[in-house]
């Protein structure tokens, strides 16, 4: 595997795919075996776990380590193994779906050694989250708390536990190094936005544990990394936010199917370079370059720029949409729309605003649920 391997993700730097389209780079899995092949949505009811505030305060982090580590477990399958991180006192634990897809038998383990079979409750490929659950005896041990991510910050000392390359519970420890990332679900190509970016250094084994703040919080679930020349960590590791599994918890407990919602379209985020060579009009926006055939995005009516003769240019076509808003919230980057559409119902219709020919014209779409047939 090469760049990031498990899960595929968008560059922004490139056009950047609104909730479908390409492909992207690979990441690197983070289970401990290399067996394992791989590394908007209905609302969902935040569990009270929630905590008040994520960590920004200094503290020591071997007092916090000392705090959580009981709640970190080794999970072990059939031919691969990873982490994750137990969220309340029945025993459910939270790791990616990665982890356990297709394992059989699963064995986790606590740092005193205490070793339990487990059972999986629920699973979202989509989303690449998992929740198995132990029985574990009384006392054994201590649920960790979901923190906020959306207050975390650039620069927030965050560590990460883990087991890995087989060293059991191994504790590393960096910095938030950026915000908003997207990846992309080896599974079903679906994007995963608001990823948190760290240099706290996770490998193989890491997969699905914990990423905590200096409070103590799981502000993410440790999910793969930037990977140039092989499975091994470069400083650049990706965390799935503690947001994000709260919203699916409750439906993962239950095992529940997850929906999530598709548009159809890619989209280039506009600057006044881009406008200007393109003639939108306006310099603001997400300019569709391409809509899906049967997607939600085609059924309301959004036009795409026209395919450019030369495949050699490096302008995309002119005459498509220029996306303003949706739902009556402004949208300039991928991360708008794509935050938009993950806290819309599938089925939900949405009005879409775009500048077409320099006039506002606004479009009525029906969201569709997540399908790979539309990559």
């Amino acid at each position: 595997m090469n760049r990031r391997s498990l899960l595929s993700s968008l560059s922004l730097s490139t056009i950047v795919v609104a909730s479908m389209l390409m492909g992207g780079l690979v990441q690197s899995q983070l289970t401990g075996r290399p067996s394992v092949a791989v590394a908007s949505e209905a609302p969902m009811r935040a569990p009270a776990l929630r905590a008040s505030r994520a960590a920004v305060a200094g503290g020591s982090i071997a007092d916090a380590v000392d705090r959580v580590k009981n709640s970190v477990v080794l999970i072990e399958g059939s031919d691969s193994s990873g982490s994750g991180v137990v969220v309340d006192s029945l025993g459910d634990i939270i790791t990616n779906n990665h982890v356990i897809d297709g394992q059989t038998m699963l064995k986790v383990t606590l740092p005193d050694g205490t070793a339990i079979r487990a059972s999986v409750l629920g699973t979202d490929p989509n989303s690449d989250l998992a929740v198995i659950r132990a029985g574990f005896p009384a006392g054994k041990v201590t649920p960790a708390v979901l923190g906020d991510s959306d207050q975390a910050r650039v620069g927030d000392a965050v560590f990460a536990i883990g087991s890995p390359f087989d060293q059991p519970f191994t504790v590393t420890s960096g910095i938030i190094s950026a915000l908003n990332r997207t990846s992309r679900s080896a599974f079903t190509g679906r994007p995963i936005n608001g990823v948190l970016q760290t240099d706290a250094a996770v490998n193989p084994g890491n997969s699905g544990g914990p990423l905590f703040n200096t409070n103590g919080e799981v502000i993410g679930i440790n999910a793969s990394i930037e990977n140039p020349s092989g499975r091994f960590f470069v400083g650049i590791g990706f965390a799935i936010p503690s947001n994000t599994v709260q919203r699916y918890l409750p439906a993962l407990v239950a095992g529940q199917p997850i929906p999530h919602g598709q548009l159809g379209v890619s989209v280039l985020p506009l600057d006044a370079v881009y406008a200007a060579e393109l003639g939108t009009g306006v310099s603001r926006g997400l300019y569709v370059m391409n809509v899906q055939p049967g997607s939600s995005a085609a059924q309301a009516g959004l036009v795409a720029a026209a395919e450019q003769a030369d495949p050699n240019a490096t302008t995309p076509g002119k005459g498509g949409d220029v996306i303003v808003s949706l739902n009556g919230t402004p949208v300039a980057t991928f991360q708008d729309l794509a935050r938009a559409l993950d806290t819309a119902d599938v089925g939900r219709n949405l009005a879409i605003v775009v500048v077409r020919k320099g006039q506002q014209v606004t479009l009525s779409a029906t969201l569709q649920p997540w399908t790979q047939s539309l990559n």
